[in-house]
Protein backbone atom coordinates (compact mmCIF):
# COMPACT_ATOMS: atom_id res chain seq x y z
CA UNK A 1 0.00 0.00 0.00
CA UNK A 2 2.52 2.30 0.92
CA UNK A 3 4.22 1.34 -2.30
CA UNK A 4 1.22 2.70 -4.59
CA UNK A 5 1.13 5.80 -2.58
CA UNK A 6 4.71 6.83 -2.95
CA UNK A 7 4.43 5.65 -7.03
CA UNK A 8 1.45 7.61 -6.99
CA UNK A 9 2.81 11.23 -5.58
CA UNK A 10 5.91 11.09 -7.71
CA UNK A 11 3.79 10.41 -10.34
CA UNK A 12 2.23 13.42 -9.64
CA UNK A 13 5.10 15.49 -9.44
CA UNK A 14 6.14 14.48 -12.40
CA UNK A 15 3.08 15.21 -14.24
CA UNK A 16 3.21 18.76 -12.72
CA UNK A 17 7.07 19.61 -13.54
CA UNK A 18 6.64 18.51 -17.18
CA UNK A 19 3.05 20.22 -17.49
CA UNK A 20 5.02 23.74 -17.24
CA UNK A 21 6.93 22.57 -20.26
CA UNK A 22 6.17 24.95 -22.87
CA UNK A 23 3.68 23.43 -25.57
CA UNK A 24 6.17 24.83 -28.72
CA UNK A 25 9.43 25.49 -27.94
CA UNK A 26 9.96 26.41 -31.81
CA UNK A 27 9.69 30.32 -32.36
CA UNK A 28 12.29 32.40 -32.83
CA UNK A 29 12.10 36.00 -32.50
CA UNK A 30 12.53 38.20 -35.41
CA UNK A 31 13.95 42.39 -34.56
CA UNK A 32 16.29 44.18 -36.26
CA UNK A 33 17.71 42.74 -39.87
CA UNK A 34 20.93 44.06 -41.33
CA UNK A 35 21.04 43.48 -45.04
CA UNK A 36 24.46 42.71 -46.77
CA UNK A 37 26.05 41.35 -49.95
CA UNK A 38 29.31 39.52 -49.89
CA UNK A 39 31.24 39.10 -53.53
CA UNK A 40 33.73 37.24 -54.39
CA UNK A 41 36.32 38.53 -57.15
CA UNK A 42 39.50 36.92 -58.02
CA UNK A 43 41.53 39.25 -55.84
CA UNK A 44 39.23 40.77 -53.55
CA UNK A 45 36.18 40.27 -51.25
CA UNK A 46 33.38 43.08 -51.61
CA UNK A 47 31.19 43.57 -48.53
CA UNK A 48 28.24 45.66 -48.51
CA UNK A 49 26.00 46.30 -45.76
CA UNK A 50 22.90 48.35 -44.77
CA UNK A 51 22.82 48.88 -40.94
CA UNK A 52 19.32 50.53 -39.28
CA UNK A 53 20.98 53.04 -37.11
CA UNK A 54 19.16 52.36 -34.03
CA UNK A 55 21.75 49.28 -34.10
CA UNK A 56 24.51 52.31 -33.53
CA UNK A 57 23.66 53.85 -30.43
CA UNK A 58 27.15 54.72 -29.30
CA UNK A 59 28.13 56.78 -32.29
CA UNK A 60 26.88 60.56 -32.10
CA UNK A 61 26.12 61.36 -35.53
CA UNK A 62 25.33 65.07 -35.50
CA UNK A 63 21.64 66.12 -35.40
CA UNK A 64 20.37 69.69 -36.82
CA UNK A 65 17.30 70.87 -35.26
CA UNK A 66 17.19 68.04 -32.47
CA UNK A 67 14.95 65.84 -35.13
CA UNK A 68 17.06 64.87 -38.27
CA UNK A 69 20.73 64.12 -38.73
CA UNK A 70 22.97 66.57 -40.19
CA UNK A 71 24.45 65.01 -43.37
CA UNK A 72 26.77 67.59 -44.20
CA UNK A 73 28.91 67.21 -40.78
CA UNK A 74 27.90 64.07 -40.42
CA UNK A 75 31.92 62.40 -42.09
CA UNK A 76 33.78 62.32 -38.65
CA UNK A 77 30.70 60.28 -37.23
CA UNK A 78 30.13 57.96 -40.27
CA UNK A 79 34.20 57.14 -40.22
CA UNK A 80 33.52 56.47 -36.86
CA UNK A 81 30.52 54.22 -37.07
CA UNK A 82 32.87 52.27 -40.12
CA UNK A 83 35.57 51.29 -37.85
CA UNK A 84 32.72 49.78 -35.44
CA UNK A 85 31.03 48.00 -38.14
CA UNK A 86 34.39 46.35 -39.52
CA UNK A 87 35.15 45.83 -36.09
CA UNK A 88 31.99 43.29 -35.32
CA UNK A 89 31.39 42.61 -38.95
CA UNK A 90 34.41 40.15 -39.85
CA UNK A 91 35.02 38.17 -43.09
CA UNK A 92 37.48 35.47 -42.73
CA UNK A 93 39.11 33.32 -45.50
CA UNK A 94 39.86 30.13 -43.59
CA UNK A 95 41.06 30.74 -40.50
CA UNK A 96 42.34 34.27 -40.83
CA UNK A 97 40.30 37.37 -40.31
CA UNK A 98 40.98 39.60 -43.01
CA UNK A 99 41.10 43.25 -42.97
CA UNK A 100 39.66 45.56 -45.01
CA UNK A 101 42.17 47.55 -47.79
CA UNK A 102 39.28 50.45 -47.96
CA UNK A 103 35.98 51.53 -46.19
CA UNK A 104 33.19 53.97 -47.51
CA UNK A 105 29.60 54.67 -45.98
CA UNK A 106 26.88 57.22 -45.94
CA UNK A 107 23.96 57.69 -43.92
CA UNK A 108 20.26 56.61 -45.96
CA UNK A 109 17.24 57.41 -45.27
CA UNK A 110 14.20 54.77 -44.69
CA UNK A 111 12.62 54.98 -48.44
CA UNK A 112 15.47 54.32 -50.10
CA UNK A 113 15.55 50.82 -51.91
CA UNK A 114 19.06 50.41 -53.54
CA UNK A 115 20.08 47.07 -51.50
CA UNK A 116 17.57 45.12 -53.52
CA UNK A 117 20.32 44.65 -55.96
CA UNK A 118 24.06 44.41 -55.45
CA UNK A 119 25.36 46.61 -57.64
CA UNK A 120 22.91 49.77 -56.99
CA UNK A 121 23.95 48.86 -53.58
CA UNK A 122 27.70 49.21 -53.99
CA UNK A 123 27.16 52.48 -56.41
CA UNK A 124 24.89 53.85 -53.25
CA UNK A 125 27.72 52.87 -50.73
CA UNK A 126 30.01 54.50 -52.37
CA UNK A 127 28.70 57.77 -53.77
CA UNK A 128 28.69 60.73 -51.36
CA UNK A 129 25.45 61.35 -49.95
CA UNK A 130 23.48 64.56 -51.88
CA UNK A 131 23.45 67.39 -49.54
CA UNK A 132 19.49 67.80 -49.61
CA UNK A 133 18.73 64.21 -48.17
CA UNK A 134 16.72 64.36 -44.72
CA UNK A 135 16.90 61.42 -42.50
CA UNK A 136 14.69 61.55 -39.38
CA UNK A 137 17.09 60.72 -35.86
CA UNK A 138 17.50 57.25 -35.52
CA UNK A 139 15.04 56.76 -38.77
CA UNK A 140 17.66 55.82 -41.45
CA UNK A 141 20.48 53.71 -42.55
CA UNK A 142 24.28 53.36 -42.47
CA UNK A 143 25.25 51.95 -45.99
CA UNK A 144 28.92 50.47 -45.46
CA UNK A 145 31.22 49.40 -48.47
CA UNK A 146 34.04 47.21 -47.44
CA UNK A 147 37.00 45.38 -49.88
CA UNK A 148 38.74 43.06 -48.31
CA UNK A 149 42.10 41.62 -49.90
CA UNK A 150 41.80 37.40 -50.20
CA UNK A 151 44.59 34.99 -51.16
CA UNK A 152 42.14 32.71 -53.63
CA UNK A 153 38.52 33.03 -54.72
CA UNK A 154 38.36 28.97 -54.24
CA UNK A 155 38.62 29.76 -50.17
CA UNK A 156 36.30 28.68 -47.37
CA UNK A 157 34.62 32.13 -46.77
CA UNK A 158 33.12 32.87 -43.28
CA UNK A 159 31.23 35.94 -41.81
CA UNK A 160 30.55 36.67 -37.92
CA UNK A 161 28.35 39.66 -36.59
CA UNK A 162 28.77 40.89 -33.57
CA UNK A 163 26.65 43.98 -34.23
CA UNK A 164 24.95 44.41 -31.06
CA UNK A 165 25.65 41.33 -29.78
CA UNK A 166 24.18 41.79 -26.38
CA UNK A 167 20.47 41.47 -28.22
CA UNK A 168 21.15 37.87 -29.59
CA UNK A 169 18.74 36.40 -31.80
CA UNK A 170 17.19 39.74 -31.58
CA UNK A 171 19.77 41.28 -34.03
CA UNK A 172 19.63 39.58 -37.64
CA UNK A 173 21.93 39.40 -40.47
CA UNK A 174 20.70 38.88 -43.87
CA UNK A 175 23.46 37.42 -46.39
CA UNK A 176 23.59 37.14 -50.02
CA UNK A 177 26.67 35.30 -50.71
CA UNK A 178 27.66 35.50 -54.56
CA UNK A 179 30.87 33.34 -55.20
CA UNK A 180 33.02 33.60 -58.32
CA UNK A 181 31.99 31.62 -60.90
CA UNK A 182 29.38 29.74 -59.00
CA UNK A 183 25.33 29.90 -58.48
CA UNK A 184 25.32 32.07 -54.65
CA UNK A 185 22.48 31.44 -52.29
CA UNK A 186 21.15 33.45 -49.34
CA UNK A 187 21.47 32.98 -45.48
CA UNK A 188 19.81 34.86 -42.04
CA UNK A 189 22.71 34.79 -38.82
CA UNK A 190 22.32 36.69 -35.56
CA UNK A 191 24.57 38.09 -33.14
CA UNK A 192 24.50 34.26 -31.41
CA UNK A 193 25.18 32.23 -34.58
CA UNK A 194 28.84 32.70 -33.93
CA UNK A 195 31.36 32.74 -36.89
CA UNK A 196 29.05 31.06 -39.84
CA UNK A 197 31.11 29.54 -43.09
CA UNK A 198 29.30 31.18 -46.53
CA UNK A 199 30.42 27.90 -48.97
CA UNK A 200 31.49 24.90 -46.11
CA UNK A 201 33.00 22.15 -47.94
CA UNK A 202 30.69 18.89 -48.19
CA UNK A 203 31.85 17.51 -45.01
CA UNK A 204 31.97 20.56 -42.47
CA UNK A 205 28.36 20.64 -43.59
CA UNK A 206 27.35 17.03 -43.05
CA UNK A 207 28.79 16.90 -39.35
CA UNK A 208 27.11 20.27 -38.61
CA UNK A 209 23.94 18.81 -39.78
CA UNK A 210 24.31 15.78 -37.67
CA UNK A 211 24.63 17.80 -34.80
CA UNK A 212 21.54 19.72 -35.09
CA UNK A 213 19.47 15.97 -36.26
CA UNK A 214 21.07 14.78 -32.66
CA UNK A 215 20.36 18.59 -30.85
CA UNK A 216 17.10 18.55 -31.86
CA UNK A 217 15.59 15.11 -30.65
CA UNK A 218 17.77 15.49 -27.52
CA UNK A 219 16.12 18.75 -26.75
CA UNK A 220 12.84 18.06 -28.65
CA UNK A 221 10.19 17.25 -25.34
CA UNK A 222 7.02 16.45 -27.76
CA UNK A 223 9.35 13.95 -29.98
CA UNK A 224 10.84 12.57 -26.73
CA UNK A 225 7.65 11.85 -25.29
CA UNK A 226 6.21 9.97 -28.22
CA UNK A 227 9.03 7.85 -28.62
CA UNK A 228 8.64 6.98 -24.73
CA UNK A 229 4.96 6.04 -25.47
CA UNK A 230 6.03 4.00 -28.23
CA UNK A 231 8.57 1.59 -25.88
CA UNK A 232 6.65 1.55 -22.72
CA UNK A 233 4.79 -1.60 -23.72
CA UNK A 234 7.90 -3.39 -25.13
CA UNK A 235 9.90 -5.65 -22.64
CA UNK A 236 12.92 -7.01 -25.81
CA UNK A 237 14.29 -4.95 -28.03
CA UNK A 238 14.12 -7.02 -30.94
CA UNK A 239 10.46 -6.38 -30.87
CA UNK A 240 11.23 -2.19 -31.44
CA UNK A 241 12.93 -2.68 -34.69
CA UNK A 242 9.92 -2.83 -36.53
CA UNK A 243 8.20 0.18 -35.10
CA UNK A 244 11.13 2.22 -34.52
CA UNK A 245 11.89 1.61 -38.49
CA UNK A 246 8.74 2.30 -39.39
CA UNK A 247 8.82 5.69 -37.48
CA UNK A 248 12.31 6.37 -39.24
CA UNK A 249 10.95 5.77 -42.60
CA UNK A 250 7.77 7.53 -41.59
CA UNK A 251 9.69 10.94 -40.72
CA UNK A 252 12.31 10.66 -43.81
CA UNK A 253 9.83 10.71 -46.10
CA UNK A 254 8.06 14.25 -45.15
CA UNK A 255 11.39 15.41 -44.43
CA UNK A 256 12.76 15.28 -47.37
CA UNK A 257 9.70 15.95 -48.74
CA UNK A 258 9.54 19.08 -47.30
CA UNK A 259 13.16 20.28 -48.03
CA UNK A 260 12.14 19.81 -51.87
CA UNK A 261 9.35 22.28 -51.10
CA UNK A 262 6.35 19.91 -51.23
CA UNK A 263 4.72 21.19 -48.24
CA UNK A 264 1.76 23.42 -48.27
CA UNK A 265 2.01 27.02 -47.25
CA UNK A 266 0.92 29.01 -45.14
CA UNK A 267 1.11 29.60 -41.40
CA UNK A 268 -1.68 27.62 -40.87
CA UNK A 269 0.57 24.20 -41.48
CA UNK A 270 3.08 24.43 -38.86
CA UNK A 271 0.29 24.98 -35.98
CA UNK A 272 -1.58 22.06 -38.27
CA UNK A 273 1.48 20.06 -37.29
CA UNK A 274 1.86 21.35 -33.89
CA UNK A 275 -1.30 20.10 -32.53
CA UNK A 276 -1.16 16.86 -34.97
CA UNK A 277 1.68 15.90 -32.87
CA UNK A 278 0.39 16.37 -29.03
CA UNK A 279 -2.60 14.63 -30.75
CA UNK A 280 0.10 11.35 -31.65
CA UNK A 281 1.28 11.55 -28.41
CA UNK A 282 -1.94 11.54 -26.27
CA UNK A 283 -3.62 8.46 -29.05
CA UNK A 284 -0.42 6.54 -28.29
CA UNK A 285 -0.44 7.21 -24.44
CA UNK A 286 -4.07 6.36 -24.44
CA UNK A 287 -2.67 3.30 -26.44
CA UNK A 288 -0.80 2.02 -23.44
CA UNK A 289 -3.52 2.95 -21.68
CA UNK A 290 -6.35 0.43 -22.64
CA UNK A 291 -4.17 -2.29 -23.99
CA UNK A 292 -4.06 -1.81 -27.88
CA UNK A 293 -2.51 -4.34 -29.98
CA UNK A 294 1.05 -4.56 -30.71
CA UNK A 295 1.16 -6.45 -33.68
CA UNK A 296 -0.14 -3.10 -35.45
CA UNK A 297 2.13 -0.31 -33.43
CA UNK A 298 4.54 -0.42 -36.01
CA UNK A 299 1.49 1.09 -38.79
CA UNK A 300 0.75 3.79 -36.05
CA UNK A 301 4.29 4.60 -35.64
CA UNK A 302 5.01 4.66 -39.15
CA UNK A 303 1.73 7.17 -39.80
CA UNK A 304 2.73 9.74 -36.90
CA UNK A 305 6.48 9.31 -37.91
CA UNK A 306 4.89 11.13 -41.36
CA UNK A 307 3.51 13.90 -39.35
CA UNK A 308 6.79 14.28 -36.70
CA UNK A 309 8.84 14.40 -40.08
CA UNK A 310 6.94 17.72 -40.81
CA UNK A 311 8.00 19.07 -37.48
CA UNK A 312 11.42 17.81 -37.77
CA UNK A 313 11.55 19.63 -41.37
CA UNK A 314 10.74 22.81 -39.58
CA UNK A 315 13.68 23.12 -37.99
CA UNK A 316 15.59 21.97 -40.59
CA UNK A 317 14.12 24.55 -42.87
CA UNK A 318 15.76 27.93 -40.92
CA UNK A 319 19.02 25.80 -40.89
CA UNK A 320 19.45 24.63 -45.12
CA UNK A 321 20.80 27.81 -45.58
CA UNK A 322 23.76 27.13 -43.89
CA UNK A 323 24.73 24.06 -46.09
CA UNK A 324 25.18 25.95 -48.99
CA UNK A 325 25.20 24.01 -52.32
CA UNK A 326 25.18 20.56 -50.42
CA UNK A 327 21.19 20.35 -49.79
CA UNK A 328 21.43 16.61 -50.48
CA UNK A 329 24.25 15.98 -48.22
CA UNK A 330 22.22 18.26 -45.88
CA UNK A 331 19.33 16.44 -45.50
CA UNK A 332 21.45 12.95 -45.49
CA UNK A 333 23.29 13.90 -41.79
CA UNK A 334 20.63 15.89 -40.66
CA UNK A 335 18.30 12.11 -40.73
CA UNK A 336 21.41 10.74 -39.47
CA UNK A 337 21.55 13.06 -36.78
CA UNK A 338 17.95 12.23 -35.70
CA UNK A 339 18.59 8.52 -35.75
CA UNK A 340 21.63 8.90 -33.77
CA UNK A 341 19.66 10.76 -31.07
CA UNK A 342 16.76 8.42 -31.20
CA UNK A 343 19.23 5.29 -30.61
CA UNK A 344 20.70 7.11 -27.39
CA UNK A 345 17.58 8.18 -26.36
CA UNK A 346 16.21 4.35 -26.60
CA UNK A 347 19.41 3.57 -24.43
CA UNK A 348 18.19 5.20 -21.96
CA UNK A 349 14.57 5.08 -21.95
CA UNK A 350 14.86 0.84 -22.17
CA UNK A 351 16.93 0.28 -19.11
CA UNK A 352 15.07 3.09 -17.27
CA UNK A 353 11.65 1.70 -17.75
CA UNK A 354 13.26 -1.58 -16.51
CA UNK A 355 14.15 -0.55 -13.73
CA UNK A 356 10.93 1.71 -12.89
CA UNK A 357 8.65 -1.37 -14.04
CA UNK A 358 9.75 -3.49 -11.07
CA UNK A 359 7.56 -4.03 -7.77
CA UNK A 360 4.36 -1.95 -7.54
CA UNK A 361 4.92 -0.30 -10.74
CA UNK A 362 5.45 -4.02 -12.52
CA UNK A 363 3.12 -5.22 -15.09
CA UNK A 364 0.45 -3.45 -15.92
CA UNK A 365 0.60 -0.59 -13.50
CA UNK A 366 3.45 1.00 -14.42
CA UNK A 367 2.42 1.07 -17.93
CA UNK A 368 -0.96 2.90 -17.20
CA UNK A 369 0.35 5.34 -14.58
CA UNK A 370 3.09 6.49 -17.19
CA UNK A 371 1.00 6.71 -19.87
CA UNK A 372 -1.62 8.61 -17.72
CA UNK A 373 1.35 11.11 -16.92
CA UNK A 374 2.66 11.76 -20.31
CA UNK A 375 -1.00 12.00 -21.70
CA UNK A 376 -2.13 14.62 -19.65
CA UNK A 377 0.62 16.49 -20.79
CA UNK A 378 -0.29 16.09 -24.24
CA UNK A 379 -3.54 17.02 -23.73
CA UNK A 380 -2.77 20.36 -22.69
CA UNK A 381 -0.38 20.82 -25.30
CA UNK A 382 -3.35 19.50 -27.34
CA UNK A 383 -5.86 21.95 -26.17
CA UNK A 384 -3.72 25.04 -26.42
CA UNK A 385 -2.05 24.00 -29.47
CA UNK A 386 -5.48 23.88 -31.24
CA UNK A 387 -6.56 26.92 -30.07
CA UNK A 388 -3.84 28.51 -31.77
CA UNK A 389 -4.37 26.69 -34.79
CA UNK A 390 -8.46 27.12 -34.65
CA UNK A 391 -7.12 31.32 -33.96
CA UNK A 392 -5.23 30.89 -37.82
CA UNK A 393 -7.06 31.91 -40.93
CA UNK A 394 -7.13 28.61 -43.30
CA UNK A 395 -6.63 29.21 -47.36
CA UNK A 396 -8.65 28.64 -49.87
CA UNK A 397 -8.03 25.26 -51.73
CA UNK A 398 -5.97 25.63 -55.24
CA UNK A 399 -4.77 23.63 -57.92
CA UNK A 400 -0.80 23.81 -57.00
CA UNK A 401 -2.22 22.92 -52.96
CA UNK A 402 -4.49 20.25 -54.46
CA UNK A 403 -1.30 18.53 -56.31
CA UNK A 404 0.53 18.66 -53.50
CA UNK A 405 -2.32 16.91 -51.36
CA UNK A 406 -2.17 14.41 -54.45
CA UNK A 407 1.25 13.72 -54.27
CA UNK A 408 1.38 12.94 -50.45
CA UNK A 409 -1.80 10.45 -50.77
CA UNK A 410 0.58 8.59 -53.23
CA UNK A 411 3.27 8.45 -51.04
CA UNK A 412 1.47 7.38 -48.15
CA UNK A 413 0.29 4.65 -50.44
CA UNK A 414 3.37 3.43 -51.56
CA UNK A 415 4.79 3.56 -47.76
CA UNK A 416 2.37 1.41 -46.22
CA UNK A 417 2.40 -0.77 -49.17
CA UNK A 418 6.12 -1.45 -48.47
CA UNK A 419 5.82 -1.16 -45.30
CA UNK A 420 3.37 -4.40 -45.07
CA UNK A 421 5.63 -6.15 -47.38
CA UNK A 422 8.64 -5.83 -45.32
CA UNK A 423 6.44 -7.10 -42.19
CA UNK A 424 5.53 -10.16 -44.01
CA UNK A 425 9.23 -10.36 -44.72
CA UNK A 426 9.83 -9.94 -41.02
CA UNK A 427 7.29 -12.65 -40.08
CA UNK A 428 8.74 -14.97 -42.17
CA UNK A 429 12.21 -14.80 -41.02
CA UNK A 430 11.54 -14.44 -37.71
CA UNK A 431 8.31 -15.73 -36.75
CA UNK A 432 7.08 -14.43 -33.58
CA UNK A 433 10.26 -12.66 -32.93
CA UNK A 434 10.25 -9.47 -34.54
CA UNK A 435 6.55 -8.88 -34.67
CA UNK A 436 5.15 -10.14 -31.29
CA UNK A 437 2.86 -12.67 -31.46
CA UNK A 438 0.04 -12.13 -28.67
CA UNK A 439 -1.93 -8.98 -29.46
CA UNK A 440 -2.77 -7.33 -26.77
CA UNK A 441 -0.28 -5.75 -24.01
CA UNK A 442 0.07 -8.52 -21.39
CA UNK A 443 -1.36 -7.74 -17.84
Amino acid sequence: MLKRWICGAAASLLCTALGSIPANAHDLPLDRIMNGFVKIAPRQADFVVRVPLDLLVGVPFPLMGGDHYDIAAAGPAVEAALNALAANLSIWEGNVRLKPSSAKGKLAPLSDRSFEVYERAVAHADQPPAPDTVIGNQMGYLDAHFVYPISSPKSVFSVESKVAADLGDYTKLAIRFMPLGESGGAMMITGASGRVMLNPPWYQASVGFIRLGVGHILTGVDHLLFLLCLVIPFRRVIALIPVITAFTLGHSVTLIGTAYGLAPPGAWFPQFIETAIAVSIFYMALENIVGASLRRRWVIAGLFGLVHGFGFADILSQQLQFAGSNLLVALFSFNVGIEIGQLLILCLFIPALALLFRGAMSGRMGIIVLSAIVAHIAWHWMIGRGQVLWDTPWPLPTPAGLMILAQWVIALIVAVGAAKLLTKWLDHKWPGQVIPADARIKT
